[in-house]
C-alpha cells in the first residue's frame, strides 16, 4: 500500500500542530473504540491539552497514517513528530513511567493505595478465586469510574497491595483512583453482591432540566456549551451559547475547575459524553441538559426551531 503526496502533506501538518498527537477513532470526548478510549484516556490524566485526529472522518488519514508510519493498527500517538505506538505500548509506558519522562513530566506516585476489604467481601473473592490462587486478581477503575476485577497473569509493572490475605493488582491510573477505596458485601432486596466505594471519585453529571437552565442563564450563573457541529446549530440555536470547536476546547479545558458549565445537544446524549469528558478532568461543576434543544424549544422558547 502507498500513501499519495496530498495525505502525506496532510499528516505532516497535523503533526505540526502540536507536540502531541493523537490518531484515534472518534475523539477524545467521543470515542468510538476501546483502544482509542483507553489511550486518550492516559493522555487525558497526564496533559492539559493535545490534539487528536479522528481518522473517521478521513478515510485517506484513517489509512494512510498506518503507510506513514508503518504501524498497521489505530489509535497511533506521535509525540515531538514520532511514532510512540498504539494502545498496548502506550499503557505499558504510563504504568511504568516511561510515557512521563518522553513528556518531561516528573514520575508518578507508584505508592500503593490504601484500600480496604471486609472480612464479607474478601470470603467471598476468596471462594471465588480457588483454583486459580496462581493468576493475579487486578483491580480496575477506568476513566468513568467504573471498577471491575479481571483474573489474567501480571505484567511486572503493577502496583501491588495485600489486604485481608487478597492481593490487589492495579494498573498505574486505577491506583491514583482507588486510593481509599472500600470493597465490601452487601445483602438487599435485589440481591447479594460486591459494593465499591471510590471516594475520589468526582460527582456525577448533574442533569439540568431545561427550567432551571433557563434560571441559570438568566442569572449569568452557567456557560452553556453547545455540542452540536455547524449545520445543527444553524438550524436551531440559543442565543448566547457557546459552540465546542477545537479552539474553544482548549479554552474551556484551561477554564478553572470550579467554573459551572451546562453542555446541550439534540436531545441530551451527545452532550452528556462531553460533560463525562470535562468531569474527568476534574470540573466540578458540570451539568448536561437533559432533553437538549428540542426540550427547550418544547418547554420553554418555542421560537426555536424544532427538527
Amino acid at each position: 500500500m502507498t500513501i499519495s503526496d496530498t495525505t502525506r502533506e496532510k499528516i505532516e501538518n497535523f503533526l505540526k500542530q502540536d507536540r502531541v498527537v493523537l490518531f484515534m477513532k472518534g475523539t477524545p470526548q467521543q470515542p468510538m473504540c476501546g483502544f482509542s478510549a483507553k489511550t486518550a484516556g492516559m493522555l487525558d490524566t497526564l496533559l492539559p491539552s493535545y490534539t487528536s485526529i479522528d481518522v473517521l472522518q478521513d478515510p485517506d488519514i484513517r489509512e494512510g497514517i498506518k503507510v506513514f508510519g508503518n504501524w498497521p493498527t489505530i489509535p497511533q500517538l506521535y509525540i515531538d513528530g514520532e511514532l510512540v505506538g498504539g494502545c498496548d505500548i502506550v499503557t505499558q509506558m504510563f504504568n511504568s513511567g516511561e510515557l512521563h519522562d518522553h513528556l518531561g513530566m516528573e514520575k508518578p506516585d507508584t505508592s500503593p493505595p490504601e484500600v480496604t476489604i471486609t472480612d464479607a467481601a474478601a470470603e467471598k473473592i476468596l471462594e471465588a478465586m480457588q483454583g486459580h490462587e496462581n493468576i493475579g486478581l487486578h483491580f480496575s477503575v477506568d476513566n468513568n469510574w467504573q471498577s471491575q476485577f479481571n483474573l489474567a497473569p501480571a505484567q511486572g509493572n503493577e502496583i501491588s497491595v495485600t489486604v485481608n490475605g487478597i492481593t490487589l493488582l492495579f494498573d498505574l491510573a486505577s491506583a491514583q483512583r482507588a486510593r481509599g477505596a472500600v470493597i465490601d458485601w452487601v445483602s438487599t432486596v435485589q440481591g447479594e453482591g460486591l459494593t465499591i466505594q471510590l471516594p475520589k471519585a468526582p460527582a456525577p453529571v448533574h442533569q439540568m432540566s431545561v427550567s432551571e437552565l433557563r434560571q441559570r442563564l438568566d442569572a449569568e450563573s452557567v456557560l452553556l456549551v453547545d455540542v452540536r457541529p455547524d449545520d445543527e446549530r444553524a438550524r436551531a440555536a440559543i442565543e448566547g451559547a457557546t459552540a465546542l470547536n477545537s479552539e474553544n476546547m482548549q479554552k474551556l479545558e484551561a477554564m478553572p475547575k470550579e467554573t459551572a458549565m451546562a453542555f446541550i445537544c439534540h436531545t441530551g446524549g451527545r452532550s452528556n459524553a462531553v460533560a463525562e469528558h470535562f468531569r474527568r478532568q476534574g470540573f466540578t461543576e458540570v451539568s448536561n441538559v437533559a432533553g437538549g434543544i428540542d426540550a427547550w424549544s418544547k418547554e420553554i422558547d418555542s421560537s426555536v426551531p424544532l427538527y
